[in-house]
Parts: structure tokens; sequence; C-alpha cells
């Protein structure tokens, strides 16, 4: 910011002063940003050039020190990644660990510390020959649709996405296989229930109008390069019309190419069964 016309610093994760290499890393290692390395050696010797005319540089000692504080930064990233994504289960966050590594994976290969940290670069070895998350790198590249059954008893799924939550569908005008005593141990997931619902003219139209508008909403996510999409279904209990709805459309969107799905009953789950 200009103050008087003067530069001052805005912040340092949290407004505490810090190395002039911290905020240039933050910038270009960003795993949002996937920058290619070409492009960040070049608005690296533009921040230098243009910060040399308002301090005394030594880009010498500037540049022993700056790889450590990109590998610092990525380390940070990785680590709020993995914690915001894998234990808060919030997985929009996951789609970002893909371009940590790759920049990781480049600094391996082309920059050596200032010090050796050999157990340190064993860390780094293992993250990038782990399975768990290379296989987000190929996920990344698929549309995941979450679809969730639930009872509004207990409210409305979570978003872990990010983004607002998707479609939510009320079934509860739909013929309740709950309310009769045949029907009460089982669950939209087992064949009398499933039978009895598909039989229901009310439930076919409710359910070709959801494939019509979620499909036509894949379609336009896919060709735009949207990474996520969530779908819940609603009823009474959440153990019968939710669940069937949930399980019939996933089925239908696990035929189309590109498209990760991943279902939860919430009910379900909160019942054990």
């Amino acid at each position: 910011m200009w103050r008087d016309g003067h530069p001052y610093f805005v912040d340092y994760q949290g407004g505490r002063r810090g190395a002039l290499q911290y905020d240039i890393a933050s910038l270009l290692y960003d795993g949002k940003a996937d920058l290619p390395p070409e492009l960040r050696q070049q608005l690296l010797d533009h921040y230098l050039d243009t910060l040399a005319g308002f301090l005394k540089l030594e880009r010498a000692v500037f540049m022993q020190h700056y790889y450590a504080y990109v590998y610092v930064r990525i380390m940070q990233a990785l680590g709020a990644y993995g914690f915001r994504g894998f234990y808060e289960r919030k997985a929009h966050f996951l789609q970002s660990v893909p371009y940590a590594l790759k920049s990781l994976r480049w600094l391996l290969h082309n920059v050596q510390l200032p010090i050796p940290l050999p157990t340190l670069v064993n860390a780094f070895q293992s993250m990038l020959g782990s399975e768990k998350l290379q296989s987000l790198a190929s996920e990344s590249e698929n549309l995941t649709v979450r679809i969730f059954s639930f009872s509004f008893h207990r409210g409305h799924p979570k978003d872990g996405s990010g983004h607002g939550g998707g479609f939510v569908f009320d079934a509860r005008s739909l013929p309740n296989p709950g309310r009769e005593e045949r029907f009460k141990p089982f669950t939209g997931k087992d064949a009398p229930v499933i039978d009895y619902l598909h039989q229901q003219e009310s439930v076919y139209q409710f359910l070709a109008s959801v494939i019509s508008l979620v499909e036509a909403s894949v379609s336009n996510y896919q060709r735009r390069g949207f990474k996520s999409l969530m779908v819940s279904f609603g009823c009474t209990g959440g153990q019968h019309r939710s669940v069937y709805l949930a399980e019939q459309l996933a089925r239908r969107l696990r035929e189309r190419a590109g498209v990760e799905v991943v279902v939860r009953h919430l009910e379900l789950e909160n019942l054990g069964k």
C-alpha cells in the first residue's frame, strides 16, 4: 500500500514483518496458480528489479535463501491442504495438492537447499511416491459429483466443497414406503423398496426431471472445467425415498465419462445401517 508517497508492507501472514522472500514465494508457488517455471522466473526478476528501486538489494544474498522459503511455503500449503481436506473432509482443498506436488518435484530436480536436510528430502520423496496423493491428480481431472440422502428432521447436508451446496431436492411429496409396516425393516437400497418405488408413476416423473436437470448441469460443468457438484435428496425419515433417488441418480451418472460419483446416506450412517 502507499502512504504519503511511500510503499508500506500490507501483510505478512497476520501483519508481522518477515523475510522479503516469503511473500513473493507465496505468490509464485501458490497451488491454484500453477505457473510454469519460466513465468515464475520472469515475475521474480521483475519483482527484484522493482524492489531494488526502493531499498538496497543484494540479489545473490536474496537468492541464497529464496528457495528455502519456497520449500517452507509449499510445506505450509500441503499441511493446510491435507488437514482441511483429509481430516475436516473439505474436499476442494485436496484439488490443490497435485499442483503443490508438481512444484515440489520441480524443486527437487532443479534446486539445491542452502544446507543439506536429508530427512526432509526423504519426506518429500515419500510424498511424491505416495499412491494416495498421486491419485488426487487423476481425480482432479474429473468432475466429482457428491450425492447425499438425508432427513429433513436433521437439516441439510454440509457442503464440503466451498461452492454453496448445489441441488437440494425435496422428495416428501412422493409415496412414502416408510408408512407401511412391510417396508420399515428396509431402506431405499433394498429390493422390496426399490420395486415398490419403481412402480410409482410420480416417482418416475420426479426422477426423470431430476436426471434431466442434473445431467444438463454436469455437461455444462465439464465444459467449463468445474471440479465439484453436490446433489442432495431429502425426505421425512431419510431412509427410503431419498436413499432410493440418490442411488438411482448415482447409477445413471456413473455411466458418464469424466465423472467421479461419491454417495453418502447420512441418516443410514447415523443409524449404523
